[in-house]
């Protein structure tokens, strides 16, 4: 058996940790291992520091934010590298495209953000929940961080996540349907990767 590594993408507010998490419930059903993780992680050394920067205790440019975000992976890289060289299902809620779609709507390279993530493991399939900046808004009206709360950001990001999806072949899916119908279509394309393993 090998490992698989599965990122959801979109929106705060998308349904990225219920589609997650409901993804790590179906597989350990199944059988198998699966290891959960989201990102920023919050509980390391530099998620720490990223949680005070987006709680506005720190004051950091768009360029060390991103770079930030991208360290807080590499903090869990040996874990995931790890977990998939055991063949465990990995489900990340947010991973690499997060820093590119954010960081491009703040004005960076995007080609700079996805080669500074070379070395973590690539995602074996990506997951788009798709979902407009107000309904975002809609879902949480209150306790927002700082990019939660600019809608025109917002707007890029989602844009960004639209065009990386399709040069990159990601399951896109309307965010804004009943949990349950998306749940539906999240695990058909995941069987799918699951049958051969």
């Amino acid at each position: 058996m090998t490992g698989l590594l599965i990122a959801f993408e979109g929106l705060d507010q998308s349904g990225k940790q219920t589609q997650a998490e409901r993804v790590r419930d179906h597989v350990a059903a199944l059988g198998r291992d699966c290891r959960l993780l989201s990102f920023p992680d919050y509980t390391t050394a530099i998620g720490t520091e990223i949680s005070k920067a987006l709680h506005g205790e720190r004051e950091y440019g768009a360029d060390v934010m991103q770079l930030m975000y991208v360290a807080n992976r590499y903090e869990r890289r040996p874990d995931i590298t790890a977990w998939l060289a055991e063949a465990a299902i990995v489900v990340c809620d947010r991973y690499l495209a997060s820093s590119i779609a954010y960081g491009e709507a703040q004005g960076l390279d995007p080609q700079w953000l996805t080669d500074a993530q070379r070395f973590l493991p690539q995602p074996d399939l990506t997951i788009l929940l798709d979902i407009a900046p107000e309904i975002a808004v809609q879902r949480k009206a209150t306790g927002r961080d700082r990019y939660e709360r600019d809608l025109a950001l917002l707007s890029r990001v989602r844009d960004s996540y639209r065009r990386q999806a399709e040069q990159n072949r990601w399951l896109r899916l309307d965010g804004g349907r009943p949990r349950d119908a998306v749940s539906a279509d999240v695990l058909s394309a995941i069987a799918t990767r699951l049958a051969p393993l």
